[in-house]
Parts: structure tokens; sequence; C-alpha cells
């Protein structure tokens, strides 16, 4: 009785992670609908967009430091950290939604920034302590959840934003992005909330809380893995990739295709659509057969898509592209993570995850800048040469790179 217990608690803390980590999503997504508008009506260059989802990158990487550091120092307290995550994401949507001021909105997608990154250290690493033998399963079931806020957050903002209209049955004008950005503010906290109330639990399989002094020892033996560097710069590319071709596919569609902010979502809600039932797949078969397969046929496979928008950037084609791209796109994070947990020692899990998303953060923020310059100068078809490069440049990583469990 007590093992059946005990797995079903395991099963509702893996659930209700997932559901959270789907509402952080869904929030984080919707500045993706809310950016083009916010571009347009400041009146914004492209590097000074850019500059926008740059900072928010390098915030979000930053916040990696205190979120690893407290989730491996303080391991019951995995649910207030949770809890301040969502909370800080609520104050930048509610400053984006108040001010038009280059400078303040900056501080806001700081704070969303700081926010977003904040919830993985702890999240991931309680997953992947809890689940040793099912790493991949259990955190790519957690990015099932992201890609499910993903997935629906960017059409129903973008209907909130512009309206919906379907023939005479339904006609809704719309509460602009403005007010949009504020209503974001109600689900952040609520889920915020919840998870203090629900999810005290989360950090229990913990023996043990390490000093400061102790943490600084450790994090020093991860970054002197060669592998684990390794691998941070393999997760940096990917998420180069996904940053600069996202951010430049929302403002293509807006400038140069003229779609509405619904339509907008929907497109970008395909990224991820696929991805909700093959990140748990590839999950599985990571755990199977090993990480380096899975990470070498996606990157591949995303290289080729990508490099494909070069025909197909309009109408049928491209919607296709899209969704062939989605179930790659997203779906080999949770997959790099976990062979990044494979060899970091036990108790180090919140600083392995903090060092995954460093490095994807810090690594990679300069992307949306460079992306921005290319995209000035060579439109969508620039960005879709830009990541496919980098795609070829993360499959030749990886195909050196030795994945083995070690701990």
């Amino acid at each position: 009785m007590k093992k059946i217990f005990n797995s079903f608690s395991g099963l509702a803390l893996v659930i209700g992670l997932s559901l959270g980590h789907g509402i952080k999503h869904f929030g984080q997504g919707a500045l993706t609908v809310i950016g083009p508008l916010l571009k347009a009506s400041m009146g914004l260059s492209e590097v000074s967009y850019a500059l926008i989802f740059a900072s928010m990158n390098v915030s979000s990487g930053l916040s990696n430091i205190p979120a690893g550091i407290l989730s491996d120092m303080y391991r019951r307290k995995i649910a207030w950290m949770l809890a301040i995550s969502m909370f800080t994401i609520s104050f930048g949507y509610l400053l984006i939604g108040i001010t038009q001021v280059y400078f303040l909105i900056l501080i806001a997608v700081i704070l969303i920034g700081f926010g977003t990154s904040f919830w993985h250290a702890p999240a991931f690493g309680t997953l992947a302590a809890r689940y040793p033998q099912k790493k991949g399963f259990a955190l790519s079931m957690h990015l099932t959840g992201a890609q499910i806020g993903n997935t629906i957050g960017p059409p129903i903002i973008g209907g909130l934003i512009s309206g919906i209209t379907l023939g005479s049955l339904i006609k809704f004008s719309g509460f602009g992005w403005e007010n949009v950005s504020i209503f974001l503010v109600i689900p952040m906290i609520t889920t915020g909330i919840l998870v203090l109330l629900l999810f005290k639990s989360a950090g229990v399989e913990s023996n043990s809380n390490w000093s400061f002094d102790e943490y600084l020892q450790r994090t020093k033996t991860l970054i002197n893995d060669k592998i684990i560097l390794g691998l941070i710069v393999l997760g940096a590319m990917r998420a180069s990739i996904h940053t600069s071709f996202q951010l430049w596919l929302a403002v293509y569609l807006k400038e140069e295709l003229n779609y509405s902010a619904w339509v907008i979502g929907w497109h970008i809600a395909l990224i991820t659509a696929a991805g909700i039932i093959s990140t748990p797949i590839m999950g599985i078969l990571s755990d199977k057969f090993g990480r380096k397969p899975v990470i070498q046929v996606s990157m591949t496979l995303m290289a080729i898509y990508l490099f494909l928008f070069l025909i197909f950037d309009e109408g049928l084609g491209l919607v296709i592209l899209i969704g062939l791209l989605g179930m790659f796109f997203f779906s080999v994070m949770p997959i790099v993570t976990a062979a990044t947990m494979d060899r970091v020692p036990k108790g180090s899990e919140g600083s392995g995850t903090a060092l995954n998303f460093i490095g994807m953060s810090l690594i990679g923020f300069m992307a949306p800048v460079i992306s921005g310059i290319i995209y000035s100068e060579y439109s969508f078809q620039g960005i879709s040469i830009f990541s496919g490069i980098i795609a070829v440049g993360g499959i030749l990583l990886c195909t050196f790179l030795p994945m083995k469990k070690v701990n």
C-alpha cells in the first residue's frame, strides 16, 4: 500500500508541476504575439525590438544562478521558489500593460525573463532527483506541459487581442494587447498560490541541504567537466535556433504577410503543437536507447526543415513545415537536459539544471540581436539560413560529444 501511495504521490507531482509549467509558458508565449504589436505601437527598429528579447534572455540566464543555489541548498522550499517564479512574471506583464516607455518595457521583460527561468532549477532538479532512472521521461513530460501552454497560448492571446469573427455566429472585437497583458497577471498569481498550497512536498526526496561552501565546490566540479560544458553549448545552440526563428517568424507574418494577431497566434502554436505528442515519446526513447541518437536525429531533421523554408515561405507549405519543425524544435531540449542530469552527482540536480539554462540564455543571448540584423537585411529567408547553419553546428557537436551515464 505504501508503494502504491508513493507512486501516486510522485505521479501527482509530475502532473502538477507539468500543469504549472504549462501556465508559465502560456504567459511566456504571449510575449511572442504581443511583441509585434508593441513594436508597431512604439515604432521600434528591428535592433531596438531585438534588444527587448536579448534583455529578457540575459535576465533569464542570470536568474538560474540564484535558482540553482537555492534549489540545492534549500530543497524543502521548492514550492516557494516556484511561486516566486510565477509572481515575478505577473509583475512584468502588469508593467507592459500600463506603460509604453521603452526603458520600463525593458524592466518588464527583465522581470518576465527572471521569473520564467527561476522555475527551471527547482522543478527540473526535483523531477530528476525523484525519477533517477527515468529522467528522460520525467523531464519530457514536464516539457510537454510547457508545449501545451505554448500551443494554446498564442491563438488564445491573439484572439483576445484582435478579436474573432466567424460568420454571423461569433463577432468579438478584442480587448487590445495592453489589456490582455494586464489580464495575464491573474493566471500567473493564481498558479503561484496553488503551488504553495498543493505542492509543499516538492523536494522531500532530498536527504540533506548543502552549505554554500559545499555548493561552490560541487559547482566547480560540474564546470570542470568538459562533457557538461559541451552539453551546455549544445543546449545554447538549440535555444538560439528556437529564439531566432520564432521571434522573427511572428514579425514576418505581421509585416510581410499582413496576418492578424489571431492568425499569427495559430502559426506560432504550430511550432509546439506536434511536440505535445513527440516530446514524451522522445523521452522514453532516450531512456531506452540513449540520448545521443535521439538528439542527432532531431537536430538533423530540424536543419533540413529550416532550409526548406527558403522554398516554402507562405501558404500551406509554410504551415506544414512549421508543424513538422514543431515535432523536434522544443522537444529536444529535455533530452539535452537529461543528458546533463546523467552526469551530475546526486544532490546537484538543481545546479546542473541551472548551468544548462544559463548556457541556453547567456551563450544564446546575442541570437535575437544578430538575427535582427540579418532579418533587416535578408528578411525571413536570412533567418532560415542562420538557424539552419546553427542546427548543422549542433549536429557536429553532438556527434563528437560522449554521452554516458556516470552517476
